[in-house]
């Protein structure tokens, strides 16, 4: 069973360094997605970062998300708490990415943070933006999971924020939802998928059927 944060076992476990925390603003806002046994997990947004599609370690395979600091801005998301040794594996599923430290005065949970655990955010190397044919494709069956995550979460006004605060939309996006090429594809309801494919071209990107 989850553990809230204000759960004294939960707290003995943060004094004791044996939990993590780390910030999860794509496919980690949906817990279906997780593979670690996670403590808990808490809607939070951070300040000062931009959400952005980026290739996987700069090359042309599909796009994923990332952020990069930006003043001014603000990435709604969520924050897990999880076993501090389950840290290695949430690594390698970041394979690619560098794991930097939030300052606490830049984080707001809808809980009272733990005391003395560090928060952890993943970023990718921001490359210039490229859009149109010669972006890298979005796969569908990624975007899917990271949609119903915030759907979940923050309802349809947060993936509609998701959609418009997102840098670089204007790309095509694979449609594999029938044949997910995502190792953790999630289902949705014919509603949720009309809604979802209906945002994203209003953003500029083109959905087009895998080859």
């Amino acid at each position: 069973m989850e553990i809230h944060p204000d759960d004294p076992d939960l707290r003995r476990l943060g004094e004791s360094g044996r939990v993590v925390a780390y910030f999860g603003y794509g496919s980690l806002v949906n817990r279906l997605t997780l593979r670690t046994k996670f403590l808990a997990i808490r809607r939070a947004e951070v300040v000062g970062w931009r959400r952005f599609w980026t290739p996987r370690g700069g090359d042309l395979g599909p796009a994923l998300l990332s952020v990069a600091r930006e003043e001014g801005e603000v990435v709604q998301g969520v924050v897990v708490y999880d076993h501090a040794d389950h840290l290695p594996a949430v690594d390698e599923r970041e394979v690619g990415y560098d794991r930097r430290i939030v300052e606490p005065a830049r984080v707001t949970i809808e809980a009272p943070p733990l005391s003395g655990v560090p928060l952890h955010i993943y970023e990718a190397p921001r490359l210039a933006t490229v859009e149109g044919a010669a972006a890298p494709p979005i796969l569908q069956s990624y975007l899917d999971a990271v949609l119903q995550g915030f759907l979940v979460l923050y309802g349809e006004a947060g993936v509609r924020r998701f959609v418009s605060r997102t840098e670089g939309f204007a790309r095509t996006i694979l449609a594999d939802r029938h044949a997910p090429r995502y190792p953790r594809a999630v289902r949705l309801a014919d509603e949720d998928a009309a809604l979802f494919d209906r945002l994203v071209r209003e953003a500029g990107a083109r959905v087009e059927q895998c080859p």
